[in-house]
């Protein structure tokens, strides 16, 4: 008896290592200590001295269910990309530079190739936001997990001078919201999704073509969360300051937009400042969802809503357009209860 006939090939671990390291090797930045293979990942923090105040910021997270699609699609290369934008969204919304990122695959067996895209998708998150994937864990779970399936979460640190951290507390009435084109479902709301379209969840439903979607089911479902990460140092580069920020993540507009407001604030998003991607229609009417529940469970169309004064609307549109994301005044902050109301 030997490990391998108990479910876990080490063999096939190495050449998964193998095949990521040019992957990995793309989002490394000068800070970067050693290699990849070590018991852990080394970065340097010679450039934080220079900061006044410097805070580290953390933050982790998965992709839920959304990991079925791509099981069912047989398409891995994407994933990582929202698994890397879960969590550098989180800490960007407090004005963090991220800094580094690591994976955790967890699979019923160790393919090397899909193992290899998964971490292609994770390096490309980790391009797009600037971070350098430093380390990871791929964990093979025998008899835990059906050997097709498999799991994926990371970590991420970021870091910010104290002064120059999103806190909302320089919110007041008069200011005004922009929201930060999704590029659909995002991570979040999947266990409906599937719910809703539990018989399209086949290789052959999700291929399906439709045409208020411009691509099939599952293309407009896998889509990656988009990264706001170079959004947000754009719109700080332009020199304007972001008063409070909300990543629109799981519950939505009423569970995330109060998250970044401070107590006496209140805000007010018109729902029609902005166009609401078709998924959205399709998920309520074959759903039969009705509207407070998709906006307490998706993000309609804006994955990031950031709070500014109403003089820097102008520069804060053109930098977030600089950065390659698609803006929108949304609406604006009121006095009131902490809350927000959609009108």
């Amino acid at each position: 008896m030997d490990y391998k006939k108990a479910g876990v090939d080490i063999e096939a671990g190495y050449q998964s290592v193998e095949l990521m390291k040019k992957h990995v090797a793309a989002t490394l930045r000068p800070e970067v200590l050693g290699g990849l293979g070590g018991f852990s990942g080394a970065f340097s923090l010679a450039k934080i001295k220079e900061m006044e105040d410097p805070v580290l910021l953390s933050g982790t997270d998965g992709c839920g269910t959304k990991v079925r699609l791509a099981i069912l699609m047989d398409r891995h290369d994407t994933i990582g990309i929202d698994a890397v934008a879960m969590c550098v969204n989180d800490i960007a919304c407090a004005g963090a530079e991220p800094l580094f990122f690591l994976d955790y695959i967890a699979c019923g067996k160790n393919y090397p190739q899909k193992i290899a895209s998964i971490v292609k998708g994770v390096a490309e998150g980790c391009m797009q936001s600037e971070a350098a994937l430093i380390g990871g864990e791929t964990a093979e779970h025998p008899g835990l997990m059906p050997e097709e399936d498999y799991d994926l979460a990371g970590f991420a640190v970021g870091v910010c001078d104290r002064r120059d951290m999103i806190t909302g507390e320089n919110l007041k009435s008069g200011d005004v919201l922009i929201g930060l084109a999704s590029s659909g479902v995002h991570s979040n709301g999947f266990s409906l999704v599937r719910k809703i379209f539990e018989k399209e969840m086949t290789k052959e439903g999700l291929d399906t073509y439709y045409e208020e979607l411009g691509s099939t089911l599952g293309e407009t479902l896998l889509a990656p969360t988009r990264i706001y990460v170079k959004a947000l140092k754009a719109v700080k580069a332009a020199g304007v300051t972001v008063k409070a920020c909300s990543h629109i993540t799981g519950g939505g507009f009423y569970e995330n937009i109060p998250r970044m407001l401070k107590e006496g604030t209140h805000a007010v998003v018109k729902k029609d400042s902005y166009p609401v991607p078709p998924i959205f229609s399709m998920l309520a009417e074959k759903g039969d969802v009705e509207e407070h529940m998709m906006y307490n469970t998706f993000n309609m169309g804006l994955g990031m809503i950031v709070a500014l004064d109403p003089a820097d609307v102008g520069r804060a549109m053109e930098a977030i357009r600089g950065a390659g994301e698609t803006p929108y005044v949304v609406g604006s902050i009121e006095t009131g209860e902490k809350g927000v109301t959609l009108c």
